[in-house]
């Protein structure tokens, strides 16, 4: 019998093996050689990189990106060009390395300490951080997007995607060091460019999604029968966009509250993005007027909105996001109720917004009486590009989704999943109970707390 030590070493040496494994197939799936060279050039390897859990160390989460099943999933002819082909070794040698970093994730509360005075030397260590977590964040992203299943990565948004992903990596990590306020302004200005080109990723990745259903459902497929097959959920699809869409959340939030801190007039009761005394009724009042008014436009009237509770209440949030989401709930419930009464004489029941202050979270439901949601198509509403709603990116080309398409994704099916991904983002959560025939209600959880941190894919 083998001795407890040599089976834990025999144990040993298999994990050992294993992240070694998972290390060749990210080099052949970017197109490295063993020791970082392109084209797949044979070389001798490297050691193992180190999977400590430091900020220096290596994520297990990156290995299992380029895992051996993304690999095979795409057939050669399929696989989308490699990254070596069309940027230098040495950005992909580092892409790949970046890749194999942790993250580090950051709460709501450390925002708001942080940023309360935001003097020269906070705004100096805040870049400095940013400088070091933005191109690892992205290179994880350039990572899971070279190595798709199902042949997502060949397609040409994805595949543009990729490409603004490793040239605003390519921006960051060519950026110096950050020693003075001057470099810091510099700096502050690059990644608001940075943002703002990265501002159509979501109708790009839906569009090559949206492509890749259309061929797994066959060509020449009708346009009712494609809709129907948009429902159909592709798990490894799902979790790809469901940790693509989080990880870009907190990118964007990052960036965006470190630009907002340099506002020569901020707005009262504000740090950078966070309001710290916000109102909830508030918000949804506006969401309630936005959503009202896109369903006065689309169907020539809008049934009645009615708030209960959260008056006098505030708490820290960012309303943008808390908007965002409130604004689609309201939509959609707007949307039933109108189209169930469109031939009623009858005036349509109101919904009816509750807002309600618990000790952890601020949870707000919003109940319709549209006719409500079928039990056997209840877990679809989470599945992206599942919708009710005629789909504009049935006829939307690749030249409209990047340049953004539809002002509002009415219609992608991005709604409800991305409205539970910001829901998430700050240790909130979003579920939704519907009784067929009926209605439907959607409670929306706020951790009000701010302690959570960001649940980094």
């Amino acid at each position: 019998m083998a001795s407890p030590g040599a089976s834990a070493w025999r144990r040993a040496l298999a994990s050992r093996r294993a992240v070694a494994f998972g290390e060749t197939n990210a080099r052949s799936a970017l197109g490295v050689g063993a020791n970082g060279a392109a084209g797949g050039e044979t070389t001798t390897s490297e050691s193992t990189p180190s999977t400590s859990s430091g900020g220096d160390g290596f994520s297990r989460s990156s290995a299992r990106a380029f895992s051996t099943r993304g690999v095979a999933s795409a057939t050669p002819a399929s696989r989308s060009p490699a990254l070596a082909e069309k940027f230098s070794k040495a950005l992909v040698d580092d892409i790949y390395r970046s890749s194999f970093r942790n993250q580090t994730g950051v709460s709501l509360k450390y925002m708001m300490d942080f940023g309360a005075q935001p003097i020269h030397r906070q705004l100096m260590v805040s870049a400095q951080f940013l400088h070091k977590e933005l191109p690892v964040r992205l290179a994880h992203r350039v990572a899971e997007l070279e190595n798709l299943p199902l042949g997502l990565s060949s397609k040409e948004q994805v595949r543009a995607v990729r490409d603004w992903y490793v040239e605003s990596y390519d921006e960051l990590k060519s950026f110096p060091a950050i020693e003075s306020m001057e470099d810091e302004a510099k700096f502050t200005k690059m990644i608001e460019g940075v943002m703002n080109k990265h501002a159509n990723v979501v109708p790009m990745i839906a569009r090559g999604v949206l492509e890749l259903k259309m061929e797994l459902a066959g060509r020449g497929t009708s346009k009712s029968a494609l809709e129907k097959t948009l429902g159909a959920d592709l798990p490894e699809i799902s979790q790809f966009l469901d940790g693509f869409y989080m990880s870009r959340i907190g990118i964007r939030m990052l960036i965006g509250q470190h630009v907002a801190l340099h506002e020569a007039n901020p707005r009262a009761d504000h740090i950078g993005l966070i309001c710290t005394k916000m109102s909830p009724r508030d918000v949804v009042r506006d969401a309630i007027d936005d959503a009202r008014s896109i369903c006065m436009r689309q169907y020539g009237d809008a049934p009645e909105v009615e708030v209960f509770g959260g008056e006098n209440f505030t708490f820290a949030y960012v309303p943008g996001h808390l908007h965002q989401m409130l604004f689609e709930l309201v939509k959609n419930s707007l949307r039933a109720v109108s189209e169930k009464y469109a031939e009623s004489l009858d005036n349509p029941p109101p919904i009816r917004v509750v807002i309600a202050e618990g000790a952890e979270d601020v949870t707000i439901k919003i109940s319709d009486e549209g006719g409500g949601i079928r039990r056997s198509g209840l877990q679809r509403i989470w599945t992206y590009l599942y919708t009710t709603a005629d789909s504009p990116l049935l006829d939307m080309d690749g030249d409209s989704a990047s340049a953004g398409g539809p002002v509002v994704l009415a219609g992608y099916g991005y709604g409800l999943p991305l409205s539970r991904l910001y829901a998430r983002y700050f240790g909130g959560d979003l579920q939704v109970i519907s009784m067929d025939g009926y209605g439907t209600d959607a409670y929306l959880h706020l951790n009000r707390l701010g302690n959570v941190q960001e649940p980094l894919p």
